[in-house]
């Protein structure tokens, strides 16, 4: 049997995909945390999904034709798809991605939910780690978030030319 690729099972939609994710990860971490100690659990959980991240970040600068910060920019359809996300972009470079998310259905979700805590380490840490597999020259800074309840994600990537 094989196995459905990432691009494959994004066919439904990342916001979806998240949503049956949660719903399975939601009541596991709970009863871990219950029997182990919130802090330990999602400190562990936090590690897995960013670790997850990490791999799909490199999966996907390979399946996109290259490790950029416009071809990152063209990859973004993949999690704004069914008006999970607004965007406003304001830099599109080789040295530079900067847009604001002003409406994230992802936060939304987790709220509705009631785990707001695990929408965090589910969604929003896996921004930074997927940078790192996509392009371990390129930062991501991040000052704020809609999950964390600000006005805005502010998505700051710029590409280190130190290393070149």
């Amino acid at each position: 049997m094989s196995l459905p690729t990432d691009a494959e099972l994004n066919q439904i939609g990342v916001l979806n995909r998240r949503l049956i994710e949660a719903r399975i990860v939601a009541p596991l971490v709970s009863a871990m945390a219950a029997e182990f100690g919130a802090e330990r659990v999602h400190q562990i959980a936090r590690e897995v999904v960013m670790a997850i991240a990490r791999q799909q970040g490199n999966e996907l600068a390979e399946h996109s034709g290259g490790r950029s910060l416009p071809v990152l920019h063209g990859t973004l359809d993949r999690w704004t798809a069914n008006d999970a996300l607004t965007l406003d972009v304001h830099e599109v470079s080789e040295s530079a991605l900067s847009f604001d998310v002003t409406r994230c259905r992802y936060a939304e979700m987790y709220r509705a939910m009631g785990i707001p805590e695990l929408g965090a380490i589910l969604s929003c840490n896996r921004d930074g780690a997927l940078i790192d597999g996509f392009n371990p020259d390129v930062t991501l800074r991040r000052t704020q978030t809609l999950m964390g309840g600000a006005s805005h994600c502010d998505f700051r990537y710029s590409r280190n030319t130190a290393t070149e």
